[in-house]
């Protein structure tokens, strides 16, 4: 067989090792039926953060929809997120990435972080059609028009607060293609173990991270334990969850609740622990877009975002304090603030009623 005779062209194919039809049956390319000649090749940058990248999960409907034959790369950070069976090639962001993308003509290429360095990237790819955001003399601008509303609304604080689009709509316009309900897709996870949990009680699960970017979003400690007392008296089995900056917090408020606290665990077991809980309590982070791709009913704790970007597919409750700097964006407080630890005004017995609400539907 010569290399004329094998077609480089099929979705099967990646050049470097056999691909699973010829595993499978010992097929080669003349005599294969499961030759699926590709037609387009895609590439989405979207790096960070973690909630982020799941959020832009749903953009793989419409892409291929649209490519139905095509191949999908996928620029990222967070490799582990993306779901692997959905896309031709996750590609991680550094060198070895960089130059392979360098080396490739897409039919469309999509720049969805509004980063310098992937805008900077973006702009020096080869793409037919470039959607999202660009760069030029070291600011942030728009490739075209659809990327425009969303662009505004980042540098116009009053644009901003008067948005009532919520992020999918505005990633799919961004994109050229229309949001009809499109579901996240997570990457593949197994539910863990807990050991000695009730299976006849409803299960809370308790987020208390919220990472250090956006200090106004965390919930104090005290709170939490208030919290995790209250529904563990009603009847409720608690697990306390966070990342690696919560251990030793988490660690004490399991102690002091008489909650459940299972350990720190990377982001795809994260999920899978998510998947146990019947309600997850949890400010605007990652576990809040875990949850939501797993379509969990969830009390969402927020005071920095705009409540309309948010878009859940069951039942969400959305609890903000009473003050008039919601929609704030501000990475920690200043002298600007007209309280400090806003989030603490939102009561463990709101959040408990709250809680009840959702359980008894």
């Amino acid at each position: 067989m010569t290399t004329l005779d094998i077609k480089t062209d099929c979705r099967h194919f990646n050049g470097y090792k056999p691909c699973q039809p010829h595993k499978q049956r010992g097929v080669h390319c003349d005599d294969c039926d499961s030759y699926a000649p590709t037609q387009g090749d895609i590439l989405i940058i979207k790096l960070e953060a973690a909630g982020e990248v799941l959020r832009n999960t749903p953009l793989l409907a419409p892409i291929r929809r649209q490519f139905p034959r095509g191949r999908i790369f996928w620029l990222t950070s967070h490799p582990e997120l993306i779901p692997r069976r959905e896309v031709f090639r996750v590609v991680d962001f550094d060198l070895a990435g960089i130059l392979l993308l360098q080396d490739i003509e897409f039919d469309l290429l999509l720049s969805l972080d509004k980063d310098l360095e992937a805008c900077a990237l973006a702009n020096r790819l080869h793409a037919k059609v470039k959607k999202g955001f660009s760069q030029r003399s070291g600011v942030i601008v728009p490739f075209d028009d659809d990327s425009a509303p969303k662009w505004q609304t980042g540098v116009f604080d009053d644009l901003m607060k008067a948005n009532t689009d919520h992020y999918l709509r505005e990633i799919f316009d961004i994109c050229g293609y229309e949001f009809q309900g499109e579901p996240y897709l997570l990457p593949e996870f197994t539910p863990p173990e807990v050991e000695g949990l009730d299976a006849d009680k409803p299960l809370v699960l308790l987020n208390t991270g919220a990472g250090d970017k956006w200090k106004p979003r965390i919930y104090s400690e005290a709170q939490w334990v208030r919290l995790a007392r209250d529904l563990l008296a009603d009847g409720r089995e608690v697990i306390i969850a966070g990342g690696p900056d919560e251990h030793d917090k988490n660690l004490r408020i399991a102690a002091d609740a008489g909650a459940r606290y299972p350990g720190v665990y990377s982001y795809v077991d994260f999920i899978g622990l998510l998947s146990l809980a019947d309600v997850v309590v949890t400010s605007v982070t990652f576990a809040l877009h875990a949850a939501i791709g797993l379509q969990k009913k969830v009390v969402a704790l927020n005071n920095t975002f705009n409540r309309h970007e948010i878009h859940a597919y069951v039942e969400t409750e959305i609890l903000e304090p009473d003050v008039p700097c919601l929609m704030c964006y501000k990475q920690d407080f200043d002298q600007d603030c007209v309280r400090r630890h806003c989030m603490d005004m939102i009561t463990p017995a709101r959040i408990r009623r709250r809680v009840d609400g959702l359980l008894s539907t």
